[in-house]
């Protein structure tokens, strides 16, 4: 069974666990406790891919159906997207052709606001592991949680 976020180089379970928005360090096979810290994940699209590359922006547009159905049963109060490649192909109208700044958006999903965080991949050169921490901070301060070791605040 896969796993999310199980590529050796992923910064995703470190930075849940830096930023405070789960307080004991998980790796992807513990996924199945983010529910804990009600926390959830799924996938946009259903099939494992090296890179965004191997995706079309149909696959992304065919599971958005699914995406705000998942939203709409579950009724999470923020959806964070990883990922601007991801944000800027479902949200063109919202994107422009400026620098898109991470955090809060303009975007809804099924009524919830959508809050953009950059992809945790380690293939990801765009941003510095000190930059992707400071996003999921934002997050984690946005959605009110306790924080653990903020060291930032």
């Amino acid at each position: 069974m896969g796993h999310h976020f199980a590529g050796a180089s992923n910064r995703f379970w470190k930075l849940l666990f830096d930023s405070g928005l789960i307080d004991e360090p998980l790796t992807y096979r513990e996924d199945w406790r983010l529910p804990e810290w009600r926390l959830g994940l799924t996938n946009l699209i259903g099939r494992s891919s090296v890179g965004i590359g191997e995706l079309s922006p149909g696959e992304y547009l065919a599971g958005l159906g699914g995406l705000e159905r998942k939203i709409r049963r579950y009724q999470p109060r923020t959806i964070a997207f990883l990922g601007v490649t991801i944000y800027r192909m479902l949200f063109p109208d919202l994107c422009g052709s400026t620098l898109l700044n991470l955090g809060t958006t303009r975007a809804r999903l099924a009524g919830a606001p959508v809050f953009l965080l950059p992809n945790p991949s380690g293939r990801n050169a765009h941003y510095s592991y000190d930059q992707m921490l400071s996003a999921f901070i934002m997050l984690r301060k946005y959605t009110h949680r306790s924080g653990r070791n903020d060291r930032r605040a």
